[in-house]
């Protein structure tokens, strides 16, 4: 039986520039591209409005899109320090206006991205870019770099992320105790 389809948003976090992209399909299928864009704050707003603003844009994304899930790239360790933690504070506001409506959410490194895209965890953004180009059969390779990412990131979590999902899934469902036969099933139990 083949895997379901899936729309997948992904999330490649930043304060300055916030790719946001959405893939529909599955694992051994084409891929369709939903859409693809950045949400941009200015570098001298304070932080407390950037994230906000970062904040409305996802919710608008997450309401037309309706994805089945948001994959976010997860922050890594970077020498400059303000960088990084933009990074985080950009990807936690991502996280939680998925699970806000309850959406699952995954993160990716950026090596698993890089692998799963090019076969090469160390490739460079052209790489990326160009193989999100051929893998989604666009005509022009998205830009800036931060959408191209956003689209790796999700075309990642179709292609990873379902067997993943199906993984955590199995072993929460094996992890709960079963009810005694006859016993009424209560909602959290399903």
């Amino acid at each position: 039986m083949p895997l379901p389809e899936l729309r997948v948003m992904g999330v490649d976090p930043g304060l300055t520039r916030c790719g946001l992209g959405a893939v529909q399909g599955r694992a051994g299928a084409p891929l369709t591209l939903v859409r693809v864009g950045v949400a941009r704050t200015p570098a001298g707003d304070d932080i407390g409005a950037r994230l906000v603003a970062i904040e409305a844009e996802i919710e608008r994304w997450l309401d037309d899109v309706r994805p089945d899930a948001v994959a976010v790239e997860r922050v890594f360790s970077q020498s400059n320090l303000r960088t990084v933690m933009g990074t985080a504070q950009a990807s936690a506001v991502a996280i939680v206006c998925a699970a806000r409506r309850g959406l699952p959410v995954a993160l990716h490194t950026p090596s698993e991205v890089k692998a799963a895209i090019t076969g090469y965890g160390n490739a460079d953004k052209a790489q990326v870019g160009a193989m999100v180009t051929r893998l989604l059969r666009l005509d022009a390779m998205p830009k800036p770099a931060d959408a191209a990412d956003a689209l790796a990131l999700a075309i990642c979590h179709i292609w990873r992320g379902g067997t993943q999902n199906r993984l955590a899934e199995a072993v929460a469902k094996a992890r709960r105790p079963a009810a005694p036969r006859g016993a009424p099933v209560k909602g959290a139990q399903r």
